[in-house]
């Protein structure tokens, strides 16, 4: 025995010797510590290009997920007051449809048919010199027919609820058409004089200016003596558009006369109610305007 320590041999229980005092001195949890330590910093240290791998983080320093925002009380009130701002907008744009559908009703359809009706009888009136019978005939079933057509398209519209905006403003166009076109090629064939065609329109004319001119005060309704007058100007053209002999040529004179009496008188009526709806509006307007302001 030379008296040379164990460690300083090299042997391996010195080898194991000196490793046992550099782990002895820390303890078990210190050194899982710094084994992870090193486990998970070797790989960056070592340069061998992989990413240093990151430690776990607790779930609860993780921030929360967004969650997709949820309408407040407050915003679903307001969408359903949008919603329900927007149904009669809906509503509305129905009706329209409903309303343009029904310019195809049967009453509408007739009135059309009258307004189409008024090119036709002025061919036929005017054909072959506008003094052939059997021409003149057929221009007096084309009378008819629009005439006839006028009793019911109305009667139509107010029965079965079929009034349109088209309707109010083709039916009396259709009307007057029919009855000038009759009147102008009688006129233009020397068979009725220009005044009388003159007067029937001129009053015809007028009265329905007056009726838009006082329209904001109120309607003035038909009465029984202008429908009376309707149909004897329709029977007194009608006569004359045929080619009539003898005493029934005499007998047209006389409707035809009854006629422009009518016309006359009934147009007198009108200005009267008219000028009596004007005062009354303005009388309501002024006693509303004076209760406004005290």
């Amino acid at each position: 025995m030379t008296g040379v320590p164990a460690s300083a041999a090299g042997g391996p229980s010195g080898a194991g010797r000196a490793k046992g005092p550099a782990s002895g001195g820390l303890t078990p949890a210190a050194g899982r510590a710094l084994a992870r330590e090193a486990r998970d910093t070797a790989p960056g240290d070592s340069g061998d290009g992989r990413a240093r791998r990151a430690a776990p983080v607790p779930e609860e320093v993780l921030p929360a997920a967004p969650s997709s925002p949820q309408p407040s009380q407050e915003g679903a009130g307001t969408a359903e007051a949008q919603g329900s701002t927007r149904a009669p907008r809906g509503g509305k744009i129905a009706a329209a449809a409903v309303d343009q559908a029904s310019v195809w009703n049967i009453a509408n359809l007739l009135t059309m048919l009258r307004l189409l009706l008024v090119p036709a009888f002025v061919m036929l009136m005017l054909a072959d010199g506008g003094y052939d019978p059997a021409w003149r005939s057929l221009a007096w079933a084309a009378f008819a027919i629009a005439m006839i057509t006028d009793l019911f398209d109305g009667h139509l519209a107010r029965t079965y609820n079929l009034v349109t905006d088209f309707g109010k403003i083709a039916d009396p166009i259709a009307d007057k058409a029919i009855m000038g076109a009759a009147l102008i090629c009688l006129s233009a064939l020397g068979d009725l004089p220009w005044w009388v065609t003159g007067v029937i329109l001129g009053r015809e004319l007028g009265i329905t200016l007056l009726r838009f001119l006082v329209i904001r005060y109120g309607v003035i309704p038909a009465s029984r003596g202008g429908k009376l007058k309707t149909l004897t100007q329709g029977v007194a053209v009608g006569m004359y558009v045929l080619a009539l002999t003898g005493w029934l040529a005499t007998l047209r004179w006389w409707v035809m006369a009854a006629a422009v009496v009518l016309t006359v008188a009934t147009g007198l009526d009108y200005v009267k109610q008219a000028i009596v709806l004007r005062r009354q509006g303005i009388a309501e307007r002024k006693a509303a305007l004076e209760e406004t302001e005290e």
